[in-house]
């Protein structure tokens, strides 16, 4: 069964199918939030490669050497390519998919955090309106219910139909990005995407615990002024 099909089943097994797209747009990044945690730690083991001389996997050498950056170079402090280089490749994926998420999570939070919203309603059965939802993480519990459950099964459905977690190389065919490049390039651009989704888990993270401890959403702290965590005089420090 094709991808749209799936989605067009999925829809007409929601209740509330007139909040569903609305839902889902607005609200992804809110759940990325919550998910980031979880998933840096299943991404942490993969941080940056090692050089393959000495294990036995098949992997590509190519792919090995993406992520290497100073100054840390290879960064395998628990040793893990030597006593497991065949879970090297799914943590490779793992890291890669996190990574992405991580970015979109980022941007939304943002973009939310500048009081950018959609005109009209994110639930019109609930008369809740796209303004009405909370910057920062209390945005999750204006959600309705069924939203979230609604969300939840859309990225089951992305994770499990379109876009498997299986598919390691992190190429899902959606698209002509990077079809062109020549190697030199591409490996750029993939180192990129490696040490910028890296930077976004870590953001992601630093957000959520610093809003968390002071009580202050990432807007909020800049226009008062609290940069420094210590000696300020506000939120928890």
């Amino acid at each position: 069964m094709s991808f749209s099909n799936n989605v067009r089943n999925l829809f007409h097994l929601m209740s509330d199918k007139d909040d569903l797209v609305v839902q889902v747009v607005y609200s992804a990044t809110s759940i990325m939030k919550l998910a980031i945690a979880a998933l840096l730690a299943g991404s942490a083991a993969a941080f940056a490669p090692s050089q393959q001389g000495k294990t036995s996997t098949a992997l590509n050498v190519n792919e090995l050497e993406i992520g290497v950056t100073a100054p840390l170079g290879v960064y395998d402090p628990l040793g893990w390519l030597e006593t497991q280089p065949e879970a090297f490749e799914r943590r490779r994926a793992v890291e890669r998919k996190h990574g992405r998420v991580a970015m979109a999570a980022m941007t939304g939070c943002i973009v939310h955090n500048n009081h950018i919203t959609f005109d009209g309603y994110l639930s019109p059965s609930q008369n809740l309106k796209f303004s009405d939802v909370p910057i920062g993480v209390d945005g999750i519990r204006a959600i309705p219910n069924a939203g979230l459950l609604q969300i939840l099964f859309f990225f089951a459905l992305v994770e499990l139909a379109w876009m498997p977690a299986s598919k390691y190389d992190g190429d899902y065919g959606v698209g002509w990005f990077g079809e062109n490049l020549n190697p030199e390039e591409k490996a750029r651009k993939l180192n990129a995407e490696i040490n910028n989704g890296r930077a976004a888990m870590m953001g992601i993270l630093g957000n959520m615990v610093s809003e968390c401890i002071t009580g202050q959403t990432m807007y909020e702290q800049y226009a008062a002024g609290h940069i420094s965590p210590f000696g300020d005089g506000q939120g928890a420090f």
